[in-house]
This record gives C-alpha cells, sequence and structure tokens, in this order.
C-alpha cells in the first residue's frame, strides 16, 4: 500500500516531491523486505498472547488422534499432556502475515494476489477442517476425499492462470517464455515444455505440498521451524530470479516484477518466526491444519511461480520424507499387515524410540538446513 502511495504522489503531486523523497527508500526491495518481515514478527509478538487467550476461551483446543485399526499405537497416549492446546493459532500467522503484506507489497503486482488468494485459500480449508474438529470434539474433520477434492481445484486454479496469462517470465538459454515449461536442474538447455500438462502438474505440486506440511506439523515447533528454513530459502531464489543479470548468469528463469514475492515472503517469513515464538517446545498454541495448510500453500505457490518445482523437493525434503513415511507406512500394513515404522509420520517413530521430543525437532531443522544448502548451491550446478 505505501509504494502504491509513493506512486500516486509522484504522477500526480510533483510539487510533493521533495516532501516524498525520504519515502523513496520504499523503492528498493530489500528495504520493503526488512521492513514487512519485522512488523510481521512484531505484530506477531503483540496479538500472540491475546489471540491465545481467545482461542483458549472459545475452547478451541487440540484433538489428538486416536488409534485406528489392529495394533495401532495411540497417539493420544503419548501426547496426552497436550490435548486441549489451543489450536487454529495459523490465525496469528494469518493476520501478521496480511498486515506486513497490504503494507509494504504492491497489491496490484499478479504474483502478490496469487499468493494471497492460494494462502488465503487453502488457509480457509485448514480453518474448515479445524472448525469440524474443535466444534464436534473429533480428530477427523473434513474428509480426505473433499479435502483432496478441494486442494485440487485451488491447485486449478493456479495451473490454469499461469498457463493462459502472457507472463514476463524468460528462460535465456533456451530463449523461451511463459509457464508451462519444467526447469530440469543441472541441465542448463532442457527447459522442457509441459503444455497442457502442466496444469495438472500444478495441481499435484500443491497437493503434495500442502498434504506434506500438515503431516509434519506433529510436534513442538516442528513444522515451522522448517518452513522457516524453505521460506529463508526461497527468499534468496526469489531475489535472484527477480534481478535479470543473476538470472542470467545462473541459467535460472527471470521473473520481471518478482521482486514483490520477495516482500511477501519476508512478511511470511516474520509471521513465522513470530509464531516459533509461541510455538516452542512446551508449545502455548498449535497452528492446526488453519497453519499448516496455508504454509503448505504458500511454498508451493512460490516454487511454481519461481519455476522451481524440482528444487522444492529438495530444499523441502524434511516434508517429502514425512509424507513418503506415511505412504509406506500405510501401503505396507495394506500388503503385508505389517507396518515398516513403528509409528508414521517419520517424527512419531522416533519417538517411539525414546528420542526426546526436542531432539527430534533440533535434528529435523538441522538436516533442513543442510538441504536448503544443497539446495540453493544447485542453482550454480548447471
Amino acid at each position: 500500500m505505501l509504494i502504491l502511495i509513493l506512486d500516486f504522489l509522484r504522477a500526480h503531486l510533483p510539487l510533493a516531491q521533495r516532501a516524498i523523497g525520504p519515502m523513496r527508500v520504499l523503492e528498493y526491495i530489500t528495504v520493503r523486505t526488512a521492513l514487512s518481515l519485522a512488523l510481521s514478527f512484531l505484530i506477531s509478538l503483540a496479538i500472540g498472547p491475546r489471540v491465545i487467550r481467545r482461542l483458549a476461551e472459545l475452547r478451541a483446543g487440540q484433538v489428538i488422534r486416536k488409534s485406528r485399526g489392529a495394533g495401532a499405537l495411540d497417539l493420544s497416549a503419548m501426547h496426552a499432556m497436550k490435548a486441549g492446546t489451543p489450536t487454529m493459532g495459523g490465525l496469528l500467522m494469518i493476520l501478521s502475515l496480511l498486515s506486513s503484506v497490504f503494507l509494504f507489497c504492491r497489491l496490484t503486482n499478479i504474483y502478490i494476489i496469487l499468493l494471497l488468494a492460494m494462502t488465503l485459500g487453502y488457509g480457509a480449508l485448514g480453518f474448515w477442517d479445524d472448525y469440524l474438529k474443535v466444534s464436534e470434539q473429533n480428530h477427523k474433520g473434513v474428509t480426505p476425499r473433499r479435502k483432496l477434492l478441494i486442494q485440487a481445484a485451488l491447485g486449478l486454479v493456479l495451473g490454469l492462470a499461469l498457463f493462459v496469462g502472457p507472463w514476463p517470465v524468460h528462460y535465456a538459454p533456451t530463449n523461451t517464455y511463459g509457464y508451462a515449461y519444467l526447469l530440469v536442474p543441472f541441465v542448463k538447455t532442457l527447459y522442457t515444455p509441459l503444455g497442457l500438462m502442466f496444469i495438472p502438474f500444478v495441481m499435484l505440486v500443491m497437493m503434495c505440498t500442502s498434504n506434506a506440511v500438515n503431516l509434519t506439523d506433529g510436534l513442538d515447533g516442528l513444522a515451522i521451524g522448517v518452513t522457516i528454513v524453505n521460506i529463508v530459502a526461497f527468499l534468496i531464489i526469489a531475489y535472484i530470479v527477480s534481478q535479470n543479470r543473476f538470472a542470467e548468469y545462473l541459467f535460472v528463469p527471470y521473473i520481471a516484477g518478482g521482486g514483490e514475492i520477495v516482500v511477501f515472503l519476508g512478511a511470511l517469513l516474520g509471521a513465522s518466526i513470530g509464531f516459533l515464538w509461541f510455538n516452542a517446545h512446551p508449545a502455548q498454541v498449535f497452528m492446526g491444519d488453519t497453519g499448516s495448510m496455508m504454509l503448505g500453500g504458500a511454498l508451493g505457490t512460490t516454487a511454481v511461480v519461481l519455476k522451481q518445482e524440482i528444487l522444492l523437493i529438495v530444499i523441502g525434503g524434511i516434508f517429502v520424507v514425512e509424507a513418503l513415511s506415511v505412504i509406506l507406512q500405510v501401503g505396507t500394513f495394506k500388503l503385508t499387515g505389517t507396518r515398516f515404522f513403528r509409528m508414521s509420520p517419520l517424527h512419531h517413530h522416533y519417538e517411539r524410540k525414546g528420542v526426546q521430543e526436542s531432539k527430534i525437532i533440533i535434528r529435523f531443522w538441522i538436516i533442513s538446513w543442510l538441504l536448503a544448502i544443497a539446495g540453493l548451491a544447485m542453482l550454480k550446478l548447471r
């Protein structure tokens, strides 16, 4: 909003040029990113206690999943002490994020519009899921089929928007424009055309990312800590692709106007750090599906618009492994009647092995940072 006001004053009030001079610092992406990060973090700290207290008053407490199936271990017994902890903490992140985005982002930028639409869309789905769980005191919430359909529909909207629009995305090595391509790591001339398959590809990315973040959210601070690492990595990538000279040097697509994505990610990073303040072990609040779906939608959209979908698999490797552990556990049980892990997702497997919760969290964070460094290094290896 501030940058739009600055544009208006410059265009319509030429006599005010001297007065608005100090505001020109807002033209710098780095300045607005730093300010958006700081503001969303401070807002989180300021309103966090009130939001948590209000959630507790509304009895929006966490419903712990109970065991299902013969021989299944009971999560409600493992995490009995966490039952009743306020959930839907994703609302805190959304409020902090929106405050900074509306103040420091160029709201007419199409990337900001897409990021907000997908972030809020997936956040709304998560809120619906949380509401059903809390109001019915049942861990099931929205049925898996309905949840997948809505996730797919949101991905369809994003895929169609990127497929049909004349987007300023240029890949210099092959002199190719547009989004309907797949950027392959390590090979600078391989920018594979997907055609109409780009749309279901985007749907798959969005569904996988939102569900993977959701599955990772099982220990205090685990999902938000890993998400923070991912946001930092993609913030760096977003700045690179928004600068033509950097994009050409590293052989990645140049995205005109992509600098606003950096500001958005700065706001998301500040909101996430602010939430971690209250979600660190022992957690005062859980993000719930409101937060995990919202973060998954934001990360998936970011990877798609930056044309770094494959790199998301590396940087978000913790999310990938957590999701795969569930798939492997379910598949093994259906085929053989036995379980591959002691419990899934993977972080619960280590809990059952007796590893302390805080140690699991920190080790997963460390691995996530190493994966992020590896992912960023892959930008150069072409």
